[in-house]
């Protein structure tokens, strides 16, 4: 395509982006928090099926790096009033915590005297 083509090809779609961004943020499908996006599709399943889902809509399972991540996350928990798999998983030491990947947390905003196990977390 030309330039000029191109650029209205490019406008277009970007406009389209935006109006399914719309529904979706009306819907409460989805939230963006430091240039991610945060999706669900409100639907509760295990954690294997949670990671699958996410795999197969080219994304990863949520895991909070920092206040802003953990409140899009929230937003979830919040509008479907219902628990939230992370991207974390219990080290080899009791009651600390890891990337999937096995990495160190970096971020955590664990309530007082939790993880618990309890799903008070």
């Amino acid at each position: 395509l030309a330039g000029n083509e191109m650029e209205d090809v490019i406008q277009e779609l970007e406009h389209r982006i935006s109006r399914l961004e719309g529904v979706l943020h009306l819907e409460k499908m989805i939230t963006a928090s430091g240039g991610k996006i945060f999706a669900t599709n409100g639907e509760k399943a295990d954690f294997r099926t949670t990671l699958k889902k996410c795999k197969e809509a080219g994304g990863s399972i949520a895991t909070p790096t920092n206040p802003g991540e953990n409140d899009a996350i929230l937003y979830f928990v919040k509008s479907f009033n219902t628990y939230a798999y992370l991207g974390i998983k219990e080290s080899l030491i009791p009651r600390k915590f890891q990337f999937l990947d096995g990495t160190r947390l970096s971020y955590t905003n664990w309530y007082l005297n939790e993880p618990s196990g309890k799903g008070e977390e």
